[in-house]
């Protein structure tokens, strides 16, 4: 009796792991995207092409500021991509072109020059000890989730790498601009961070920020 009730405990896991198994979830763009992700798309509407994405080999236009471009392809650009906890992006850089100091909450990042010279770090979180080295074609470095970390092109030509996250929508949250891209007022950006009064109205100015 105890046999015979176990393995019917064991067909009716099988049968429902197999009926909660989805082969895929490509995003349906036109429902909002939540915490878990896009919607999935009916089954009778997923193409080929949800699976493709040739954005990384379009033409870039560089950011004048910062000298510099990123191309995402995460679900929202690439719906394929939906629930599968990855995603991929370009990084050119001209000559002194910088990605500053910024966060991904959702994903951890692998960095892969492809060309140029790329200097890379983060900064830990329980001592804020730096981790930073200057990559050569062909290296790889890895920036776990959640910390500050940047990339400069530290060479005379112009620099590509191609970055792969563990999420296919990482989040993006750059330090200069949440401090002076907004109108969070100048002395509460003084008292938090010691910076000048004057230094922080120019960097408004800069960043576009108010108050």
């Amino acid at each position: 009796m105890y046999f015979h009730a176990l393995f019917i405990f064991s067909l009716l896991i099988i049968s429902s792991s197999q009926a909660a198994v989805l082969d895929f979830c490509v995003g349906d763009l036109s429902l909002p995207d939540g915490p878990g992700g896009y919607a999935c798309k009916k089954p009778s509407k997923v193409t080929s092409d949800d699976f493709v994405f040739s954005g990384l080999a379009a033409p870039v236009k560089l950011i004048p500021l910062i000298k510099a471009a990123v191309t995402p392809a995460f679900a929202p650009q690439f719906p394929g991509l939906n629930g599968l906890g990855i995603s991929m992006a370009r990084l050119d850089l001209a000559i002194g072109g910088v990605i500053p100091m910024h966060t991904h909450p959702g994903a951890s990042e692998v960095l892969y020059v492809v060309q140029g010279e790329i200097c890379a770090g983060f900064i830990s979180s329980s001592d804020n000890k730096v981790f930073f080295k200057t990559l050569k074609q062909g290296d790889i470095m890895v920036f776990p989730q959640g910390l500050l970390h940047f990339q400069i092109n530290s060479g005379k030509t112009s620099a590509l790498a191609i970055v792969s996250f563990s999420s296919p929508t990482p989040g993006l949250q750059i330090t200069d601009f949440a401090l002076f891209a907004n109108d969070l007022p100048t002395e509460l950006v003084a008292a938090t961070t010691f910076l000048d009064a004057a230094l922080i109205k120019k960097l408004k100015g800069v960043l576009g920020g108010t108050n």
